[in-house]
């Protein structure tokens, strides 16, 4: 009828007994437990963190700190006006629509202009770049700034 549940094993040497330390001379492992003798590493609680260098100055501080992170810096997503001809002429285009599109996810949008309008839009995004400007007042649309 085939296996049962209750017949299953793991296969022939897949499965190795526990190291059962400090259990005596004849284990093998008795007395000091495989931890050499004394000095802190041999106490119980005795162990360190990987980064510690003995107490040589540890390489994270060691190593000079360059530059600076800006905790304001705006990342922008961003769209091509090549990629806002799928749009209707007129359509108003704002941040749901493109991400209905699947043009963005969740950040502040910025339009940049590569590629060409053929298509007479008005636009809302939170920054565009001068080109793109350009180009959708060209084609009689309009671009709105979103945000601050």
């Amino acid at each position: 009828m085939g296996i049962e549940l209750h017949e299953l094993k793991p296969p022939e040497g897949a499965v190795k007994k526990r190291k059962r330390v400090g259990r005596g001379p004849g284990s093998g492992k008795g007395k000091t437990a495989g931890r050499g003798t004394k000095g802190q590493r041999a106490r119980s609680g005795g162990s360190l963190p990987l980064w510690f260098e003995g107490g040589q100055m540890p390489l994270t501080r060691r190593v000079p700190k360059r530059g600076f992170k800006n905790p304001n810096k705006v990342i922008y997503e961003v769209v091509n006006i090549k990629d806002l001809n799928r749009f209707e002429d007129g359509t108003v285009v704002d941040f749901e629509m493109l991400k209905k599109e699947g043009l963005v996810k969740k950040g502040p949008v910025k339009i940049l202009g590569d590629g060409t309008l053929e298509r007479k839009l008005e636009v809302h995004a939170h920054a565009f770049s001068k080109s793109a400007l350009k180009a959708i007042e060209e084609k009689g649309g309009k671009a709105v700034r979103i945000g601050s």
